[in-house]
């Protein structure tokens, strides 16, 4: 009987074996080996139920996330004055806090990437494929567009009154001085990531044991704590795209190109920081050859 339920499991979801440990998947091996960079293209992925199985993961992981996130900014915005509500901490603690959970939730299936930055700047560390991160990126901005979405039918008036939780620079604020935020806190998040994921930390030589998600929950916190008072705090190209197109007002879409650009250099810089600077993966291999 137990032989036949491994069968089953080979020849169900798990069929099509990852080349690229994903997440906190990595940190499984007691005994460090660098592993080799995800294949640009991989065909089988699109064969394998693993695959869609990741990609739903990251779709409702977002969607949950914009509906907690957003549900707290308009409590924070319908309340008289500040005091009377959890205020810029507490919108700061649903961000962080929904991030610690889902990512522990997730970061089995698909990583926990839950941002398309994330993506990206795992993507160009070759930590997966670019089928994969093309997929998880149309799959996390359709479910932050749903998650934005079920907010606005719970409350339509106060909704676009509140503006709708979308990001654009305040007043006060340059364009350039949003990008900055924007670029400076998304290079904490995905630096983050990278060094909350790596599979040396918790190989032989390493002194450091950690729960990955929850240094990744605790800097989207910090980061919002400093900077929701310059753009509202994207970060996160998608939460920004939900809330943009459910409240769909030309202030919000004036300023939307920051939000894209700003992560995404945000996550390439640390990246190459992580990659080059800390490993020095490319030195690495250049011995190895």
């Amino acid at each position: 009987m137990a032989e036949n339920r491994e069968e089953d499991v080979k020849l169900g979801a798990n069929k099509f074996t990852e080349r690229q440990p994903l997440g906190t998947a990595a940190q499984t091996d007691k005994d460090y080996k660098e592993p080799p960079p995800a294949p640009l293209f991989e065909p089988g992925e699109l064969k394998s139920w693993s695959f869609y199985r990741a990609g739903i993961a990251e779709f409702m992981a977002i969607f949950l996330f914009l509906y907690i996130t957003i549900l707290t900014v308009m409590g924070v915005g319908r309340a008289n004055n500040k005091c009377a509500s959890v205020g810029i901490q507490g919108i700061a603690w649903a961000f962080g806090g929904m991030i610690f959970a889902l990512v522990y939730c997730t970061a089995g299936i698909s990583g926990g990437h839950i941002n398309p930055a994330v993506t990206f700047g795992l993507f160009l560390a070759r930590k997966l494929s670019l089928t994969r991160a093309l997929f998880y990126i149309v799959m996390q901005c359709l479910g932050a567009i749903c998650g934005a979405g079920v907010v606005k039918g719970f409350m339509k008036g106060p909704y676009q009154t509140l503006k709708g939780g979308a990001n654009f620079v305040n007043h006060g604020y340059t364009k350039g001085d949003g990008l900055g935020a924007e670029i400076v806190g998304t290079f904490v998040l995905v630096y983050t990531v990278f060094s909350a994921t790596d599979a040396k930390r918790n190989a032989r030589d390493s002194h450091v044991p950690i729960l990955a998600p929850l240094p990744i929950g605790f800097a989207v916190f910090l980061v919002h704590l400093a900077t929701i008072p310059i753009t509202g705090t994207g970060i996160n190209p998608a939460r920004s795209l939900g809330a943009a197109i459910i409240y769909n007002r030309d202030h919000a879409w004036d300023d939307h190109w920051i939000f894209w650009v700003g992560p995404f250099i945000g996550a390439a810089l640390a990246a190459v920081y992580h990659q080059i600077i800390i490993r020095a993966i490319p030195f690495k291999s250049s011995r190895a050859c």
